[in-house]
């Protein structure tokens, strides 16, 4: 008898990870999503080491070296200032990410928050919680940020959070559809007998349940996070050169006598958001497979 029980506590470690290896299993047989997620990786341990990695200071200028092709010594070429294009990528990625990453991680610290209150307690703390989500999206959120930023001082801190205040709702209205699916079922309803408090009902049983949607939307959100932090960029009101982003990159190449004359400059740069983004999407659709046992 003991001897049975001592099997059966051995099994479930290796019964729970299945479905994690399933999932990850259906992850790698989309190929587009595993090629994407290494690019991916690639690309932020080069943005990460980027003082390492980068041949040049990026604000260091040479007027005798303007515009000059890719080369052994530059390899991406040079701006209009003489200044090394690949050690501006490699920055302006650390830029660019960091929007992304650290704009989705608190957003989804909020709307995971707002929606687990929403959708396990229900009554008036959800008609309350989703009252505010409805103002709050009904706010253009790029003319929010296009006047934010005018307002105040363009900087990457005020752009982060102008994307967190208007960039969690979403998240917490998925979160809440998915809790209102799973809160009244068996295992819950044992939780709750056996005298479990809500936080740990919440975050320990039912949230690992209900956050795939959300792990998939926020895996999406950073494409467009890239592509807006690049947009504000590109019309002066987002990272302020000297400092490097794709976006103030683009902004600074779109003269005739550039694009003439010098190609691959704002070509780069433009490929490199194309990329980004492409790859955010192709690891969500990804994601959205392998979370989906059907």
């Amino acid at each position: 008898m003991n001897e049975a029980v001592t099997t059966n506590k051995a099994q479930l470690p290796a019964a729970a990870a299945k479905p994690k290896r399933r999932a990850w299993e259906r992850f790698k047989a989309n190929r587009l999503a595993y090629v994407s997620l290494w690019i991916m990786a690639v690309l932020i341990v080069l943005a990460l080491f980027a003082p390492v990695i980068a041949l040049h200071d990026p604000a260091e200028q040479d007027l005798m070296s303007r515009l000059k092709p890719p080369s052994a010594a530059h390899w991406f070429g040079t701006d209009d200032l003489g200044r090394d294009l690949f050690s501006r990528v490699l920055y302006g990625a650390r830029v660019s990410l960091s929007v992304a990453i650290f704009s989705v991680i608190l957003n989804l610290l909020i709307g995971i928050t707002v929606g687990s209150l929403a959708g396990y307690y229900g009554g008036k703390v959800d008609s309350f919680l989703m009252r505010i989500v409805d103002i709050l999206l009904s706010f253009p959120t790029f003319f929010v940020l296009i006047t934010v930023v005018t307002v105040l001082k363009p900087s990457l801190f005020n752009i982060i959070v102008v994307f967190v205040a208007f960039g969690w709702m979403s998240k917490a209205r998925l979160l809440r559809g998915q809790i209102l699916s799973v809160k009244n079922r068996e295992f819950v309803d044992a939780a709750r007998t056996i005298g479990m408090s809500d936080f740990r009902i919440i975050f320990v049983h039912i949230l690992p349940n209900a956050i795939a949607p959300i792990i998939v939307s926020a895996t999406l959100q950073m494409g467009s996070m890239i592509l807006t932090e690049s947009s504000l960029s590109f019309l002066g009101l987002g990272i302020q050169p000297p400092t490097a982003s794709w976006g103030n990159l683009l902004q600074s190449a779109q003269s005739l006598t550039i694009l003439n004359n010098a190609p691959w400059y704002p070509f780069i740069p433009g490929f490199m958001i194309f990329l980004t983004i492409m790859c955010f999407n192709f690891i969500g659709d990804g994601l959205r497979s392998a979370f989906d046992s059907k």
